[in-house]
C-alpha cells in the first residue's frame, strides 16, 4: 500500500504543474504518453508502488490543467517543466520510466540534466521524428463525448472496448488477437488495467494531443548519444502506435541501454502481455539504485 497520494498542481519555475505523487521510496518521475496525463501516469506505474517506489507523474502540457503555453509544448521546455516540478518537491536525483509519446521530453531531460537522472526506462517510447496518423482516437475520444462514450462501453461493453482496445494496439492476426483478448480477460488485473487505461485517453485531452501532433514531426536529434545513465528499453514486437524501429533507433545511439524486445507485444505489452509480470519485474530491478 502506498504511504502517500497526492494529487495537486504545483507552482514551479517553469510554470504550473499537475501531478500526482504516490508511495515512499526512491523517486522515480513516470512521463505519460499521448494522449495521457497524470492518471495515466498513475495507473502505469501502479506496480512501481507496488514495489516500493515514489512515483510522481506530471500531465504534460495541455493536458489536464497543465496549461499549454506558446513557450512550453516542446520537448526542451517540457523537461525543463518536469524538472522544476521535482525541484519544487526537493527532489535532486531520480529516476525516470516513459511510455510513448513520454519519450521526446524524457530523453531531452536526462540529455541535458545527466546529474539529476540515475537510471532511466522508456516503454514503446518515441526517439525521433514521429507523424501521427488522423484516427478515430483523436476525433473521437479527445472530447467531452469521447469521455462519456468509453464510460458507457466500460458500463455496459466491457469486452467489446477491451478487445478494441487490444487489435488497435498491436498488428495482431485474428488468432493473435483471440488469444490476448482471452488472456487478457480472464485475468482480473490485466482486464481492468484495459477498461482503467480507456478513462486515460478518452476526455478533454484535445489541447495537448495537438500540440503533440505539432511537435513530434519536428523532433531532430534528441540527444541520446550524450546520455550517461543506464536505459532499458521495453517494445513490443507488432506495436502498431509507435513503431519498434524507434526502440531500436535508441539502442543503437545511447550509449549505454539494453533492450525487451517483447515478441508478438502490443503498445501496452508491460501491462498486458503474458510475460508481462517478467518484464516489470526487469524494470524494477533496472529502477532500482
Amino acid at each position: 500500500m502506498a504511504e502517500r497520494t497526492t494529487q495537486a498542481t504545483a507552482s514551479t519555475a517553469a510554470g504550473d504543474v499537475d501531478y500526482t505523487d504516490q508511495g515512499g521510496g526512491e523517486p522515480i518521475l513516470f512521463v505519460h504518453g499521448t494522449p495521457g496525463g497524470s492518471d495515466q501516469g498513475t495507473l502505469m506505474s501502479a506496480f512501481l508502488v507496488d514495489a516500493g517506489f515514489r512515483v510522481i507523474a506530471p500531465s504534460r502540457p495541455g493536458y489536464h490543467t497543465t496549461p499549454l503555453t506558446d513557450t512550453n509544448g516542446t520537448p526542451d521546455a517540457e523537461a525543463e517543466l518536469e524538472l522544476a516540478l521535482l525541484d519544487s518537491l526537493g527532489i535532486d536525483r531520480f529516476g525516470i520510466m516513459c511510455w510513448s509519446g513520454g519519450g521526446p521530453s524524457t530523453y531531452r531531460l536526462v540529455a541535458t540534466h545527466p546529474e539529476r537522472v540515475t537510471s532511466v526506462v522508456a516503454l514503446a517510447a518515441v526517439s525521433k521524428a514521429y507523424t501521427f496518423e488522423h484516427s478515430m482516437e483523436e476525433s473521437m475520444l479527445t472530447g467531452r463525448v469521447g469521455g462519456w462514450l468509453m464510460k458507457e462501453m466500460v458500463r455496459h461493453s466491457p469486452k467489446s472496448l477491451l478487445k478494441s482496445t487490444v487489435t488497435e494496439e498491436g498488428d495482431l492476426t485474428k488468432a493473435q488477437a483471440k488469444e490476448l483478448i482471452e488472456h487478457i480477460w480472464n485475468e482480473p488485473a490485466k482486464r481492468q488495467f484495459v477498461l482503467d487505461l480507456t478513462a486515460t485517453i478518452s476526455g478533454d485531452r484535445s489541447a495537448g494531443f495537438k500540440n503533440d501532433r505539432a511537435e513530434f514531426p519536428k523532433i531532430g536529434d534528441l540527444g541520446l548519444s550524450s546520455i550517461e545513465a543506464p536505459v532499458l528499453l521495453v517494445h513490443g514486437t507488432i506495436d502498431s502506435d509507435v513503431p519498434p524501429d524507434h526502440s531500436e533507433h535508441a539502442h543503437d545511439t545511447l550509449p549505454n541501454s539494453e533492450i525487451v524486445r517483447v515478441e508478438n507485444g502490443t503498445h501496452i505489452a508491460t501491462w498486458t502481455d503474458p510475460t508481462s509480470d517478467n518484464i516489470q519485474a526487469r524494470i524494477v530491478a533496472h529502477l532500482q539504485p
